[in-house]
């Protein structure tokens, strides 16, 4: 229907028609059943199979230059892993399905809890919803860990989506990335001592190395540099693990009472928050003390 209306222009007045607001839009249902929609047939089917942890695993893409470019301390630099682990907390904030993630050097996994149902447990939306949260992260904390230091270009991050289905895979698997961690981190330890201690070329630190074993390392570390690798800072040789807790806040509130009066008056609430941990995951300890993170392997 159409409606006719007058109205005036600079003096005159003059007629026009206004269709009702509803016609001019489509809607959804609308353009769902447009001959176009035959196109949507060519999506796949990504949906992660029930009753399993979907691990979402991120790593830099390229870090080795990422870091060359910005003067990353060898072999660790707090700041850049401080700004992962910062990086990290805000996937977990954002997307409370994660019930415990581990990272070290330039990689996180992201574990989501096997009953959760987000994004209708459609694995590219778990991996580009974390990947993309994580790298807006890395971007906008990067003045909190390096200061002044300029972000020379964008980094990236690629991803993957595994499921696991009972708990001792699971174990299993975050076990596999701390002792890749360890391993890692010792040849990383020896190698550039021998080269900032040692006077050693890259490519000679490399040849020393070349067919040893962890007692090797060790014992040029303790023999040679006075350094024992246990006393290395746990961050380092442990890496990073991020859970959920609950911690009491308390905050000063201004109420009301009875008689209209208003008082300051303190109140304890408690609060999910993530912390972290530097500890080993491997053995039964740290799952005895945190028993809230796996899910019953009946469920």
């Amino acid at each position: 229907m159409l409606i006719g209306r007058n109205c005036r222009f600079f003096g005159r007045v003059g007629s026009y028609l206004v269709k009702p607001l509803a016609c001019l839009f489509i809607s959804s249902s609308t353009m769902a059943k447009s001959k176009f929609e035959y196109v949507r047939n060519f999506e796949t089917d990504d949906t992660c199979l029930r009753n399993c942890y979907i691990v979402v695993r991120l790593d830099g893409r390229n870090f080795h230059k990422f870091a060359e470019q910005h003067n990353f301390t060898k072999p660790n630099d707090n700041r850049a892993l401080g700004l992962m682990t910062r990086s990290a907390c805000s996937v977990m904030e954002e997307l409370e399905d994660i019930i415990i993630a581990y990272g070290q050097s330039d990689e996180f996994s992201f574990v989501f809890k096997r009953t959760s149902n987000w994004f209708k447990r459609r694995a590219s939306k778990f991996m580009t919803h974390v990947a993309s949260q994580f790298s807006s992260s890395y971007v906008f904390y990067w003045k909190e860990f390096f200061g002044e230091q300029p972000l020379l270009y964008p980094p990236g991050f690629d991803g993957r989506v595994v499921l696991y289905p009972s708990n001792r895979n699971l174990r299993d698997y975050l076990s596999w990335r701390q002792a890749d961690c360890h391993i890692n981190n010792l040849y990383n330890t020896v190698f550039w001592t021998l080269v900032q201690r040692g006077g050693l070329t890259p490519a000679q630190a490399q040849e020393r190395l070349k067919g040893t074993f962890a007692a090797d390392k060790n014992e040029i570390l303790f023999s040679e540099f006075d350094i024992n690798y246990n006393n290395e800072s746990l961050l380092h040789r442990k890496g990073t693990a991020l859970i959920w807790e609950k911690q009491d806040e308390t905050v000063t509130k201004r109420m009301k009472l009875p008689n209209e009066e208003e008082k300051d008056v303190q109140v304890t609430r408690s609060r999910k928050k993530v912390q972290a941990y530097h500890c080993d995951i491997i053995g039964d300890q740290f799952w005895e003390e945190h028993p809230d993170i796996l899910e019953d392997d009946n469920c």
